[in-house]
């Protein structure tokens, strides 16, 4: 993964690195590391970005669903 795809999972996600950080439990510093001198992105975050984008649009779709269709 290069530094592009990983913005634009973030900005998918509409996650900055700092809470992407924060909800990973990790450093601020680790993750603002990926992708400079060097360093390598973990082989995971391409994987787990994409699953938490997939499961907030379900999320979503689950709210309208319930809100439109499930009404009582």
């Amino acid at each position: 993964m290069d530094k592009d795809l990983f913005k634009d999972l973030l900005k998918q996600a509409k996650l900055s690195k700092k809470e992407f950080a924060n909800i990973l439990e990790i450093p601020y510093a680790t993750a603002n590391s990926w992708g400079n001198n060097g360093r390598d992105y973990p082989y995971w975050v391409k994987s787990w970005l994409t699953l938490y984008i997939e499961n907030k649009d379900c999320k979503e779709l689950k709210e309208i669903i319930k809100e439109n269709v499930c009404k009582e």
